[in-house]
């Protein structure tokens, strides 16, 4: 892209028509939804035939899987959820196994098996490990001993098979992941990544949790391609890359989105200090050496994320910025007034 001087540039505009839900609300919802149907029959059955603290439980665990879709659907918070229902759903199996005896432990494995789809692996094999005990002592008076090491054999090797599953689909999924977002030149977060990283911050519960957006661009790139080729311009792109890395905080993300242009989320960053990271940045890219014979700076814009405001309103200013530094002369950053709230925060 050779848009130093354009203005208005479209690529700002947020792709968002409505919050695109995760992996793991839909899949907690889900389970959730299903769990529903599974168990409701059973519970009005016993509440027919008198087994008033069978269908108790049953009924209690339809109206927490209720209340649990309603909540995620709509606050999207689901990782206190997800935990509360593997506790709430292992404490119904121990209920249930207790009430109604040994013929119904077989319910124990789909419900250890559940936990592993909506918790870390560790977390779901320590609680069922957890409820594995509590089962034992429950069930040490009723069965041979043959009987219940074979129980405990049998829920000890699902629960060992399934956090192998789940820890390796994770790993794996995050390494994808991590392949995805990364920026195939430089090493950086891609455009992907920042629009997911700034999509976070805007969910973000703590409104005390500041951070500002830097937007830089590379002063007249297009020189550069013209007058020494594009593989002379992809290594002063790897060398800016590498300078931002040792310029910036380990806290600070960096980002590429497109040709020369980079962007750096600082965290905990007020707009005065987002201001000297970048004048750092920018007094360091200019007394650096990142293409022999051709001197190189660049123009940051730099704006406050206030949660106040959406994600493209914080692109939009910081491009906007970015702009004003271009035609202010170049080589130079352009940071935002401060508001009311900013200078609180300073």
């Amino acid at each position: 892209m050779n848009g130093d001087e354009s203005a208005g540039r479209s690529r700002w505009r947020w792709r968002s028509t409505g919050r695109q839900r995760s992996q793991q609300e839909v899949i907690l919802m889900l389970l959730c939804a299903l769990s529903i149907p599974s168990i409701l029959p059973f519970g009005i059955y016993r509440l027919l035939n008198g087994a008033w603290m069978s269908a108790a439980v049953d009924m209690a665990l339809v109206l927490a899987m209720s209340a649990v879709i309603v909540h995620v659907w709509r606050t999207g918070r689901h990782r206190v959820a997800s935990l509360g229902v593997t506790i709430f759903y292992s404490a119904g199996m121990l209920a249930t196994v207790y009430l109604r005896g040994v013929s119904l432990v077989y319910w124990v494995y789909p419900t250890m098996i559940a936990a592993y789809f909506v918790l870390r692996p560790t977390l779901a094999l320590a609680i069922n490990s957890v409820g594995l005990l509590i089962l034992i002592a429950i069930l040490v008076a009723q069965l041979a001993t043959i009987n219940l090491a074979t129980i405990i054999v049998t829920i000890g090797l699902v629960n060992l098979f399934a956090y192998i599953f789940a820890y390796r689909t994770g790993r794996q999924n995050q390494e994808l992941h991590t392949a995805v977002e990364r920026d195939f030149l430089t090493g950086v977060g891609n455009r992907r990544a920042l629009e997911r990283r700034l999509a976070e911050h805007a969910q973000e519960r703590r409104p005390q949790l500041e951070a500002s957006l830097l937007l830089l661009d590379l002063d007249h790139f297009k020189q550069i391609n013209d007058q020494h080729g594009h593989a002379a311009g992809d290594q002063v792109l790897v060398r800016l890359a590498e300078l931002m890395r040792r310029h910036t905080r380990s806290s600070d993300r960096i980002f590429r989105y497109g040709g020369e242009e980079f962007a750096i989320i600082a965290a905990g960053a007020s707009l005065i200090a987002a201001g000297h990271l970048a004048e750092g940045l920018r007094a360091a890219v200019a007394a650096a050496t990142l293409l022999e014979g051709h001197p190189i700076t660049i123009s940051i814009g730099v704006a406050f994320m206030d949660k106040a405001h959406t994600p493209a309103d914080w692109l939009a200013e910081a491009d906007k910025l970015l702009y004003a530094a271009k035609q202010g002369g170049r080589n130079r950053v352009c940071v935002a007034p401060p508001s009311v709230h900013h200078a609180e925060g300073d």
